[in-house]
């Protein structure tokens, strides 16, 4: 969950940049990408830890973050498409 509600931060503090930072339309794409993936990540939020829970009963390997990937190719593509745009309004 706090990964969520950081992600859900970040696309609310993406929303509020000033409107001359970002291009509009690219500014709010950010911020939908990250609210995406934040509701993502409070979705799959339980029943990761109910499979962890499971696996710490049956003391059985922990499941693999199953999500993990998405999650760091996301918050990736969403911070490199921000780079360049501060680059180009240098």
């Amino acid at each position: 969950m706090s990964t969520a509600l950081a992600l859900s931060a970040g696309g609310v503090a993406m929303a509020a940049v000033p409107e001359d930072v970002f291009v509009p339309w690219i500014r709010t794409g950010l911020a939908i990408m990250l609210v995406a993936l934040a509701a993502l990540a409070a979705g799959m939020a339980y029943p990761r830890w109910r499979n962890i829970q499971r696996a710490l009963r049956d003391q059985s390997p922990l499941p693999p973050p199953a999500l993990a990937a998405v999650f760091g190719y996301g918050v990736a593509a969403v911070a490199v498409i921000a780079l360049v745009l501060i680059i180009l309004a240098i």
